[in-house]
This record gives C-alpha cells, sequence and structure tokens, in this order.
C-alpha cells in the first residue's frame, strides 16, 4: 500500500526511536544541517566563470564557490548518466551497482541514499531528473519522502526551481535533504544534432527550450589546446565514434562550428546557473549544499563532443561544498582527488550524524571542507563501457587509474590499448606515454596498482599485462 509523503516521513522518524534524533546528532545536542544537494547534467569542470573560464558567467555557481571550497580533482565513476548517477545513489562502483551502459530498468545492488538520510530523521525530496533504473513510483527502494521526477519526456529545468524553493520553505521540525537534479547543459547533445542536419525533428528540439543561434566563428570560444586527435590514441576510441552517427554527428565539422559548439555548451551552462540562481536565494545559514555534475563533456578536446571517454573534459567534474561548516570559504583544494560516485553518499551521512554502510569505499569530504587534517586516497578509479546504443553493450570496456601525477587508461580490446600521461606537463592529454620505453617502469607501476583495486573490489576487468583476477605481471605478447 503507497503511503502519504507524510506518513512516510512520520513513520521513518518514528523508527529511530525518539523524536530528538529528528533533529539533533545521536548523542549530542548540536543541531544538524539541512543538506542540499545540486546537480547538472554534462557539465564540464572548468564550465564555471569562478575557474578563470572567461566564456560564460555563472554568478550562482560563482556564489557557491565563494562560500566554500571548490574541489578541482573531482572525477565520476562513468563518464555517462545512469551508472555515474545511479554509483552516486549508492556510493558504489558501476562493476558492484551492476549499472554499466545507461538502461531504464534494472535491480540494482545497493542501498539508496534516500532510505538512510529518512530513516536518519531527515524530511528527505528529490526533485529533477532521476535517470536511476529503478522506479520512482513508490518510495520502496528510492526512500525520499517527495519525489518529482522529471521523467524521460519532461526534461524541463523550468519545472524544478519552483518545487524546490517551497521543499525548502516548508514548516519543518526537522532537518531536510534535498536533491535539486537539473538536466542542462546535456541541451548541448540535441544542439550538435540540429546544428548537424539531417535527423528527426525531435531529435534536435532543445528539452529546456531554444538558444539564440550561434554568433560568427570568430566571435565564439577559441579551439581547445588539445583540440587536436592525439598520436597513439588507442585505436577503440575513434571506432566507437563511429557507432552512433547520432551521439556523434560532429566527425567532419570544420572548426569553425567546433568554437559554436563550445559558445551553445556556455550557454545552456548559464541557463542552469539562472535556475540554480532561484534556490539559492531562500537557503539559510545551516544549510550544507554539494554541488556537482553527473559527468563532464568532450567540450572539442580532442575533437570529442558528448561523454563516455576518460579524457579528463568528460570524466571531470565540478565539484563544491559551499555554507555551513566551511572552514576557509573560497579555497580551491588542488590536491585531493574525489570520487564523486563513492565520496557523496559519506559525506552526506557524516553530515547528516549517521554512519555509512560499513562496505563502502568512498569517504566523507566534510572533514576536508572544514579544513581538518584527514587521511586521503592516493588513486581513484572511474569505468566506462564503449555501449554501441541505450540500453546495449558492446563488451568493450575501460578502465582509468588516477594516481597524483599521472592518468592510466586500459582498453579491454584494440590494437593499442593503453595511455599513460603525465597530468602534470601535460594536462591536455596530448602525449601517449605507454607507448614511450622511458617510462616502462611507471607504466608497469600503474598497471599494478590499477589490477591491485580491481582484485580488491571484485572488478572482473584484465588489465593488459596481468594475469585475469590478480596483479601478477606478466610479459606482454
Amino acid at each position: 500500500m503507497n503511503m502519504t509523503r507524510r506518513e512516510y516521513l512520520t513513520s521513518s522518524t518514528l523508527a529511530l526511536g525518539a523524536a530528538g534524533l529528528a533533529s539533533a546528532v545521536p548523542g549530542s545536542r548540536k543541531r544538524r544541517p539541512n543538506i542540499l544537494w545540486i546537480m547538472t547534467d554534462q557539465q564540464v569542470a572548468d564550465g564555471m566563470s569562478c575557474t578563470g573560464n572567461p566564456d560564460l558567467k555563472t554568478p550562482a555557481m560563482d556564489q557557491l564557490a565563494a562560500n566554500g571550497v571548490r574541489f578541482e580533482r573531482a572525477y565520476c565513476a562513468n563518464p555517462i548518466c545512469v551508472p555515474s548517477r545511479t554509483s552516486m545513489m549508492t556510493g558504489k562502483m558501476p562493476h558492484e551497482t551492476g549499472v554499466t551502459i545507461n538502461m531504464d530498468r534494472f535491480n540494482v545492488n545497493g542501498t539508496s541514499l534516500g532510505t538512510l538520510i529518512t530513516q536518519a530523521g531527515y524530511d528527505t525530496g528529490y526533485i529533477g531528473k532521476w535517470h536511476i533504473p529503478m522506479s520512482t513510483e513508490t518510495s520502496d527502494w528510492h526512500g525520499f519522502t517527495m519525489m518529482k521526477e522529471g521523467g524521460r519526456h519532461e526534461f524541463n529545468d523550468r519545472h524544478f526551481a519552483e518545487p524546490a524553493v517551497e521543499f525548502i520553505q516548508e514548516k519543518r521540525n526537522q532537518p531536510f535533504f534535498l536533491v535539486a537534479s537539473f538536466v542542462n547543459p546535456h541541451d548541448i547533445c540535441e544542439w550538435a544534432r540540429r546544428a548537424t542536419g539531417g535527423f528527426p525533428e525531435r531529435r534536435t528540439l532543445l528539452w529546456n527550450g531554444p538558444i539564440d543561434d550561434a554568433p560568427p566563428p570568430d566571435q565564439c570560444p577559441a579551439l581547445p589546446d588539445n583540440f587536436e586527435i592525439p598520436e597513439n590514441e588507442p585505436d577503440i576510441i575513434r571506432e566507437y565514434q563511429t557507432w552512433q552517427k547520432g551521439t556523434y554527428p560532429v566527425r567532419d565539422w570544420p572548426d569553425e562550428r567546433w568554437r559554436q559548439y563550445r559558445w551553445a555548451l556556455n550557454r545552456l551552462t548559464e541557463r542552469v546557473d539562472s535556475e540554480i540562481a532561484k534556490i539559492l536565494e531562500v537557503v539559510d545559514d545551516n544549510t550544507v549544499i554539494i554541488f556537482t555534475s553527473d559527468h563532464g563533456d568532450g567540450n572539442g578536446a580532442h575533437k570529442w563532443n558528448q561523454k563516455t571517454l576518460m579524457y579528463d573534459e568528460p570524466a571531470r567534474v565540478p565539484f563544491i561544498i559551499s555554507g555551513a561548516g566551511v572552514r576557509t570559504p573560497g579555497a580551491v583544494n588542488e590536491q585531493h582527488l574525489v570520487a564523486t560516485g563513492l565520496d557523496i553518499f559519506p559525506t552526506v551521512c557524516d553530515y547528516a550524524g549517521v554512519p555509512a554502510p560499513e562496505e563502502l569505499d568512498g569517504r566523507s569530504l566534510r572533514p576536508l571542507a572544514e579544513a581538518r587534517p584527514v587521511e586521503w586516497r592516493d588513486q581513484l578509479v572511474v569505468e566506462n563501457d564503449l555501449s554501441p546504443a541505450y540500453g546495449f553493450s558492446s563488451g568493450v570496456e575501460g578502465r582509468m587509474l588516477r594516481t597524483k601525477n599521472y592518468k592510466y587508461v586500459a582498453y579491454s580490446t584494440g590494437r593499442l590499448r593503453e595511455r599513460l600521461t603525465d597530468m602534470r606537463n601535460d594536462p591536455g592529454e596530448m602525449v601517449n606515454l605507454a607507448v614511450d620505453p622511458a617510462y616502462a617502469q611507471v607504466l608497469q607501476e600503474h598497471r599494478k596498482r590499477l589490477a591491485a583495486e580491481i582484485k580488491k573490489t571484485g572488478d572482473t576487468f584484465t588489465v593488459p599485462g596481468t594475469v585475469s583476477g590478480g596483479w601478477k605481471l606478466v610479459p606482454e605478447s
């Protein structure tokens, strides 16, 4: 039997055993903060004016950064919508949740963050794009006491800010946890199809309404320094780009069209920023705000649009913790590696005053936001599946290991399967050191580290030069 929102909230609060837990950390009298998680879709990490990007203006995001800590080394679990979102909501990697591609329905392996925080006595809400393969019709899995999901045919950000404001302004006796999930700048996918022509009208409409026509190329952002396709790129990447014309209509684009693409992505980012601003107007001082995106966008780097790849443009994401408790507002953290798919879950739990499930590998970012010393990871992993179509896997997988100074990427097939990049000296990822004998030792070290991580987490990917399921290095054939 379906409960009303108020009935569900009441029963969840009573389940705590004491009404006082609804507003205080267990074992103390300290007031727990409200938690607001704002998420965009397909936003590049430097797609904010607070990063020094001169080609757009994002006052709402800049406000978050000015009142918080911006993390420069934040990566999603998988640079595509459904796997990334599922990981963030469960605190598990895609190979653990079973969701490795975009799909509509699946029995996700993992407890929803919404369930845990509702049981902790929070009034919980989710508004906007869901795109997790579990039903939103009942709270049996997602656990949120209020759900307003846009659905696949109502991806319109203009419908989300107002109910978010109403939820925040409700009179309540307990703190709230709200996820405000916006669509833009995801409309860049449809913009690219429309700019190419030859696609059905329904695939070229912008879900959130039209933007102005792009100005002449010379009035658009310059091409990025890493615009060209790098030498010794794993060959599966360009083969994959040919599999979906509708997803990658850009293969024959002239340079001028790429500049207009970058202009359009900025305008769509500004559009979602204006919606975020409406929510920030009503947030009080006792609210922690987590801001991120589910993944990035190629944005013309390496002549790539869309996501999926493990170059930094699709895989690295904006990430800010702002508001209550931040010790050094305006700080930029350029040191710590953040795994958004793993770390958001325990971070929310930490602020809510409840322990995260013991089996999760993520770490709370609260100590970093509060400038407290904490032992931190020295590497993280990103996964992908080069899916040929929505709901289908090609069987071609990739794994990325990001360490302090290097990025190592390996694919399950191809003539050249690996990339190794010195991210200190080559942040644009133009030189593949995996083919350079001078870096053989560094390559072997990263193979070994990735293989050990895979063994620890029960992943089935086989790192080149290793034994399947283990980390012992063997000669390459």
